[in-house]
């Protein structure tokens, strides 16, 4: 036996990594087809996809073995960028529900552009 015939020692966690998270989208896909309550769907899948973010950032993206300190400067940045939609979301949100383009005359053909062109 030669020593080609086993993957590096590193890779061997890489390995691992990518089983558990395609066993992770098994069960995301599987939850498609049951019949759950939308919020528990939305909550359960909400928490797989975030230990798949987790799992890809640390051994993917190699943040586990970067310095606490880049680690310390990118997770509240993350978090403020979600904080932030979440502000914005529900505007987006009140003005579909209000039609704001609803008063707006349907276009004629053939009419020019509003700017003229």
């Amino acid at each position: 036996m030669s020593d080609h015939d086993h993957a590096a020692p590193g890779m061997r966690i890489m390995y691992i990594i990518w089983g558990w998270l395609l066993a992770l989208t098994i069960i995301e896909v599987a939850l498609a087809y049951l019949h759950l309550p939308l919020v528990v769907m939305l909550l359960v899948l909400l928490g797989l996809s975030i230990i798949k973010t987790v799992l890809i950032v640390a051994y993917f993206m190699h943040l586990k073995f970067e310095r606490m300190s880049l680690v310390l400067t990118l997770i509240p940045a993350v978090v403020a960028c979600i904080l932030l939609l979440n502000v914005i979301f529900p505007d987006s949100l009140r003005v579909r529900d209000r039609g704001v383009f609803r008063d707006l005359p349907p276009p004629t053909p053939g009419a020019a552009a509003p700017d003229g062109h």
